[in-house]
């Protein structure tokens, strides 16, 4: 990339440490979603994935680098050829592609994880990022763990990097360890240290103890002109730097760091609502910038001074993020441009096939409901538009469940390949039971980790969304489901999850519990 003194470029790994978050898991079409979305939002580079870690992960790396065409896509590699040649592979047909490559270098990593020597570790850098280069002109080297790293030695890796050809260097604090000044004068000590004034100067912060964004600011003032960052923040563990209060804090406090982006930051509330819906990872109503909270005011004092003056309590206008103080409500009354722009709007980039089904089912939900909110949409085109080929290994055909002075009773019924498949069983509650008749019925025994329902407006008659996360063996999955009924809503977000560990057993090549005894099919 073109340096400017002025400039912050953004680096976005929401598709790949992003989708790390305890729980997560997106599809092919899930990530282009977001990579289109990213794209528009402007972003400078977008991290796609991990292309050794699974088949499935490759594909994704190469789909984004054939189809996102305006950002850097990159993809991550450990220094182990095989890895280097396989993030090429995936990233080659990208206009602008990059390798990023990295190893730990803290004396706890090379000792416990790696195994190795300090010499080895050099020579390990010196060997892939040389192959990177001779692969591609972007490369991007990551010494892990460099917050607990000793600093001589950190700062000798960066220049074998870069003598090798890295023409970006990135500092992570990967374990969130870092507080502010410590990681100012840390940043300072290896750009002075390293003396290569050609590099960019990347962070990588993770929000252990809540410093991941304060940390990127800081290593901002001391030299560094690239922050890694996702979208909410989300991540492995307590998740990394929020790239929306990144942008934002460099955009409203340009008095205090005189750095730009290139990010239209009227689109970070879309976007954000796009991830969160694809992720099944719910933003927090206080969340800075991008919760629902983040514009609102209750107390009296504070809903007097906004309304002389929004200045009082607001220091960036809504629209500035992509926020709106009032919600857009379509009905049936609506045709198929508003329906069609409304949906831009949010992010979704639908092919015409898509924006036709989508506008159908919208159509037939005006029937159940006088008004559809962009939430009913947004729920609607997650669970019904965009589910991946290859997922549907079962479907939901019927429902009913009894309820009385004794236990619920559920009947489930579902479809396969072979059939159709009934059982039944009792349960403290609605949900419980059908959960309990789908173990009956499917061939796995899956472990319910973690179960979420929301209405997706304020209204009486908003959609029920669910969510889950299942397990079975080493295989963790989310489920998703939508419906004016929130009963059925809670069992497709079951079925859904269910479908999505075949789908990941499958691409890692790994067994998930199956029951000893098979349903036998008629």
């Amino acid at each position: 990339m073109e340096r400017r003194q002025d400039r912050v470029y953004i680096f976005d790994t929401t598709l790949r440490d992003g989708e790390q978050a305890a729980g997560g898991n997106l599809n092919v079409v899930e990530k282009l979603q977001i990579a289109r979305q990213l794209g528009k939002l402007g972003v400078d580079v977008i991290e796609a994935g991990f292309p050794a870690a699974s088949p499935g992960d490759f594909a994704c790396v190469e789909a984004i680098a054939r189809e996102v065409r305006e950002p850097v896509i990159a993809g991550l590699s450990r220094t182990k050829e095989e890895d280097v040649r396989a993030c090429f592979e995936a990233v080659k047909n990208a206009p602008r592609r990059r390798i990023h490559t990295f190893i730990a270098t803290s004396p706890i990593h090379m000792e416990h994880k790696l195994q190795m020597k300090p010499a080895e570790v050099l020579e390990e850098i010196r060997s892939a990022v040389s192959l990177a280069r001779g692969l591609v002109e972007d490369v991007e080297f990551s010494a892990e763990d460099a917050s607990r790293s000793e600093l001589p030695f950190l700062i000798e890796t960066f220049k074998t990097a870069a003598a090798a050809g890295a023409s970006t260097l990135n500092i992570p604090d990967t374990v969130g360890y870092a507080t502010p000044e410590e990681f100012y004068d840390f940043c300072q000590a290896i750009i002075k240290g390293v003396g290569a004034p050609k590099v960019i100067y990347s962070v990588h912060c993770h929000n252990d103890l809540g410093l991941a964004v304060a940390n990127s600011l800081a290593a901002v003032r001391a030299g560094a002109r690239q922050v890694e960052c996702t979208i909410n923040g989300l991540g492995e563990r307590a998740g990394n730097a929020s790239l929306e209060e990144v942008v934002m804090a460099l955009k409203t406090r340009t008095d205090r760091y005189g750095f730009v982006t290139g990010l239209d930051s009227t689109k970070l509330h879309p976007t954000s609502a796009l991830v969160s819906r694809l992720s099944g990872v719910h933003v927090p109503p206080n969340k800075a910038i991008v919760g629902a909270n983040a514009f609102a005011h209750q107390a009296g004092i504070h809903q007097h001074g906004v309304m002389k003056n929004p200045l009082t309590y607001e220091i960036m206008k809504p629209e500035e993020v992509g926020a709106s103080g009032s919600e857009l409500v379509l009905g049936k009354h609506s045709g198929r441009h508003a329906f069609r722009d409304r949906i831009e709007q949010m992010g979704y980039a639908l092919t015409s096939d898509q924006s036709e089904t989508a506008f159908a089912l919208f159509k037939k939900l005006c029937d159940s409901k006088k008004n559809v909110s962009d939430g009913d949409i947004a729920a609607l085109i997650a669970d019904e538009i965009l589910p991946a080929s290859g997922e549907g290994l079962y479907e939901l055909k019927r429902c009913s469940v009894k309820t009385g002075d004794g236990p619920t009773l559920a009947v489930v019924t579902l479809a396969n390949g072979q059939g159709n498949i009934s059982d039944a069983a009792t349960g403290n509650g609605p949900i419980d039971a059908a959960y309990r008749a789908i173990w009956r019925a499917i061939d796995l025994e899956p472990e319910l980790l973690s179960f979420n329902i929301k209405a997706t407006s304020d209204r009486s008659d908003s959609l029920g969304e669910t969510t889950v996360v299942l397990r079975s063996g080493d295989v963790t999955a989310p489920g998703r489901g939508v419906s004016t009924d929130v009963i059925e809503s809670a069992v497709k977000a079951f079925v859904n999850g269910v479908n999505r560990l075949h789908v990941l057993a499958s691409a890692r090549g790994v067994e998930l519990n199956v029951k000893k005894h098979k349903r036998q099919y008629a």
